[in-house]
């Protein structure tokens, strides 16, 4: 029985309005040529993030294309508002990455780096209470930012695998009796459903289990 999710990814770049969305956009060609040559099926979005309307035509983009989870790409500074507000209301695992420089070329009208933008969106998803996935080294130039997005899909594709998980456990207190369950909270975080029964509940249960089939 194959009981995984299929992970349906997006990528969406996101660019401040004050540097050139063109660089966002070159950036995100060559991420998603790399992908490509790795067999990558992942949907990339059309809209470039950079205001707050942006945001919402990329969601409709995402819902459209069926995506479940969702890369955020920094190809320049980045918008930490319109970038955050994506990440808040998509409806499934999040990470965010950003570009590295290739050249020092072109810095005078060019933003050559995203690490400072990163930093600012990372500091704003806190703000927000928004847990998204940030890789440990996140900057990167595009072979490397591709190899971040193929490691991300099994992390997508548990977490998308937990939210439809619910646990029975059984304990010494009665079925809903949560005062004093162990620390559930992490779970509800990560979606999980949680239903604690008493051992009673469990006799009862073994009790009038139809004969031939305990």
């Amino acid at each position: 029985m194959i009981n995984t999710p299929n992970v349906k990814m997006c990528v969406v770049g996101v660019s401040r309005d004050c540097f050139a969305q063109s660089l966002t956009r070159s950036r995100l060609d060559a991420v998603c040529r790399y992908l490509a040559e790795k067999g990558a099926d992942i949907c990339r979005l059309n809209t470039v993030i950079e205001h707050e309307d942006d945001t919402l035509r990329a969601l409709d983009e995402a819902r459209a294309a069926g995506a479940n989870c969702a890369v955020v790409y920094l190809g320049n500074f980045g918008p930490e508002g319109p970038e955050t507000i994506f990440a808040k209301e998509f409806d499934g695992p999040v990470m965010f990455c950003a570009a590295a420089e290739e050249t020092s070329d072109g810095l005078e009208d060019l933003r050559g780096d995203a690490f400072c933008g990163l930093l600012n969106a990372s500091y704003n998803l806190k703000l927000r209470g928004i847990r998204a996935y940030i890789p440990k080294d996140p900057v990167g130039l595009p072979c490397e930012v591709a190899d971040m997005i193929m490691d991300f899909v099994p992390i997508a594709r548990v977490l998308l695998g937990l939210r439809g998980l619910k646990i029975f456990g059984f304990g010494p207190r009665p079925q809903d009796f949560y005062a004093c369950n162990a620390p559930i909270g992490p779970l509800y975080k990560l979606g999980v459903e949680v239903m604690e029964n008493s051992e009673l509940d469990l006799l009862y249960y073994y009790n009038n289990v139809p004969t031939g089939e305990a």
